[in-house]
């Protein structure tokens, strides 16, 4: 696995500048005010309203003489001045006809032209509350004099704070961070750290029966996929024969199965001991409990790596940060599995800090979103080349692709190119309305 580079380090792209392009004739630098309380401090707020979440900054300049940024950096020098910023529905066909997607899109345009675009997840029956709360934060974009980015970052925090407004706030930050990293002429994934340009999705199989399940797994597997994920908890006992059937087709697979929080801890166990018998070896078994049965989570967790060599992991256990803190304090799990839409980006940069002090491993997944989330995402993920397990196969549901541009998809493969920024922008005809 690749070693994960640290947030606060410099970049220096090798085939993007970090000034802008002939067509924008504005340098990089003169977007900051020669002020002289404009100083990079020794420590610079990083999180949202958290006072005790501070990071390390760097250096602005380089010991070869050219301006180059990490991410915790960027956010203390560069100045947003928000020239437009629009909410809108963002519908997409899925590939039941009868079904949709519903998300909410966000576009940030900067004073120096540059764009940004953001994804919120939003069930079909908020989406209209979504976009609510999405437009009270345009609103604030939009009326907002130039501030530096954390200070944007950090009231936007404020307007959409906690658990209940994460996926929003989680739109909003991407569409400002795209528009930033648009401004300075780089990628995202060099913007997070530059790890790595490419990242290994795994693949969902739905609720099938297993002659299906196996003709589908064996179609992906024919494309390149190797780790196939099932989410289990509704019918064990067909659940069971689809993943047998599975196994037998593609003995090769590794197998991530998701519980959804549906069973007890004997349950859970009872599982464990079923799979054993079929001679079935997951290599991650996630979310067996009720998301607040902690000591239930613990149990099975215990019994999955002792007794089978299993790994489990949290996700609707993990909310929040605090959530996360209880986890590594108390060695919960092997895993946590990080979405944007429940932690925020800035969030999932404090998750993932926490993370790499504490040694516990992660997994990035995503809601049903377009390539505009799983896009961002996967830019964060390369960048920071953090992540043991990739689950952004969200995209394969949709019927139809939104996004002009963005990352290339060869099978499991997404490739994210030096195309400034996240690289691609919703196609106008998917939207509600012209810009």
């Amino acid at each position: 696995m690749a070693v994960m580079a640290p947030f606060g380090s410099t970049i220096s792209p090798s085939t993007s500048s970090f000034f802008f392009s002939q067509t924008q004739k504005r340098p990089f630098q003169s977007l900051i005010p020669r002020k002289p309380n404009l100083k990079i401090s020794a420590k610079a707020s990083f999180l949202p309203g958290t006072a005790d979440s501070t990071v390390e900054a760097v250096s602005e300049v380089s010991s070869a003489g050219t301006t180059s940024f990490g991410f915790k950096n960027l956010t203390e020098t560069f100045w947003v001045d928000v020239q437009r910023a629009e909410e809108m529905p963002l519908k997409v066909k899925l590939g039941d006809p009868s079904s949709r997607l519903e998300n909410v899109a966000i576009r940030v345009e900067l004073s120096n032209g540059c764009v940004g675009w953001g994804e919120v997840a939003a069930a079909a029956a908020t989406a209209a509350a979504a976009l609510a709360k999405a437009k009270e934060a345009c609103e604030f974009l939009r009326r907002s004099s130039a501030l530096t980015l954390n200070l944007v970052l950090e009231e936007i925090g404020t307007i959409l704070h906690g658990q209940e407004y994460a996926s929003i706030r989680a739109g909003v930050e991407m569409a400002l961070i795209d528009a930033v990293a648009n401004s300075i002429d780089v990628p995202l994934w060099r913007l997070f750290g530059g790890v790595s340009n490419s990242l290994t999705t795994s693949v969902t199989i739905p609720i099938a029966s297993p002659a299906e399940a196996s003709e589908l797994a064996s179609k992906y597997c024919g494309k390149g996929f190797n780790i196939i994920r099932f989410n289990m908890g509704l019918n064990l006992s067909a659940e069971l024969q689809v993943i047998k059937a599975v196994q037998a087709a593609q003995p090769h697979c590794l197998f991530i199965l998701d519980a959804n929080g549906n069973y007890t801890s004997k349950e859970a166990i009872m599982v464990l001991e079923k799979l054993h018998e079929m001679a079935v070896s997951p290599v991650l078994f996630e979310q067996p409990v009720h998301k607040d049965d902690w000591n239930g989570l613990a149990d099975v967790r215990d019994v999955a790596r002792d007794k089978y060599g299993i790994n489990v992991a949290a996700d609707e256990s993990c909310q929040t940060l605090i959530d996360v803190q209880k986890v590594v304090q108390e060695n919960i799990v092997d895993f946590i599995n990080i979405k944007l839409a429940k932690f925020g980006v800035l969030g999932t940069l404090r998750v993932i800090e926490m993370a790499r002090k504490s040694g516990l491993n992660l997994i990035i997944d995503s809601m049903v979103e377009t390539r505009l989330a799983t896009g961002f995402a996967g830019h964060l993920a390369c960048g920071v080349g953090c992540f043991k397990y990739i689950n952004l196969d969200a995209p394969f549901v949709l019927s139809e692709d939104p996004v002009f541009g963005g990352y290339e998809v060869f099978g499991p493969v997404y490739k994210f190119t030096n195309a400034r920024g996240l690289g691609g922008f919703l196609k106008h005809d998917t939207i509600a309305r012209k810009l």
